[in-house]
């Protein structure tokens, strides 16, 4: 769906973003006319639904880890090429797309911890911390978007592409062992130590934002005595 619009500037400082923009820039132009972006949103949504259920599967099945894996490649095609397609063809639609694009992140999201506190590879109490603190920074960055008129998809070098090839990463460790020490600690689930790191990082990636936006903010509008 269309994510830079003429409502506002499109920012993404990711590792990935160089390379991933040309990426999609090729596929935009090499892709079916009878492929639009609506289709891709909709391939998107479906992968990550697909991701958590494989997650869930994986608890009877480790070998359904492999399709983890699969499914967030076939997100990060859906779910970034959409926008790249429309603005490649010039088929745009602003307020559609920026509040579509926003509604399916957050039921992908949403299927996918839940399919990992099903998997048992993650901690229900963890997932749902996760999943509250990811909201917390969809909403501040809805906010920020609405009054500077700059949506922000990166933070410290990370957006979502680096987060998938991340989980990624993580998904395919599992298979070696889903169990980790810290010292002489442990064992803890990987993946509770892996969704504990991200709420701290998630948590420190809302308190920079909202600092900086309310700062910048406050000196546009300076208070008058």
């Amino acid at each position: 769906m269309e994510k830079e619009t003429k409502l506002h500037l499109r920012e993404n400082h990711g590792l990935l973003a160089a390379p991933e923009k040309a990426a999609l820039d090729w596929l935009a132009r090499h892709m079916p006319a009878g492929i639009h972006s609506d289709h891709l949103t909709l391939l998107g949504l479906l992968a990550m639904i697909g991701a958590g259920a494989s997650f869930w599967a994986a608890r009877a099945d480790k070998s359904a880890l492999a399709l983890v894996v699969v499914f967030l490649a076939v997100n990060w095609f859906g779910d970034s090429l959409d926008g790249s397609l429309a603005r490649y063809r010039n088929c745009q639609r602003p307020r559609y797309g920026y509040y579509v694009d926003h509604v399916v992140d957050l039921i992908g999201t949403s299927a996918l911890l839940g399919g990992m506190s099903l998997s048992g590879f993650m901690s229900p109490l963890i997932a749902v911390a996760l999943l509250a603190t990811f909201a917390l920074v969809e909403a501040e960055v809805f906010l920020a978007t609405h009054v500077q008129r700059v949506f922000r998809l990166s933070c410290f070098g990370f957006g979502p592409t680096e987060l998938r090839v991340l989980l990624s990463l993580g998904t395919l460790y599992l298979y070696l062992n889903p169990t980790v020490h810290i010292g002489d600690l442990g064992p803890f689930l990987l993946f509770d130590i892996g969704g504990v790191v991200s709420i701290i990082c998630l948590l420190a990636a809302f308190a920079y934002s909202a600092a900086r936006n309310t700062r910048l903010l406050y000196r546009e509008e300076p208070r008058r005595v």
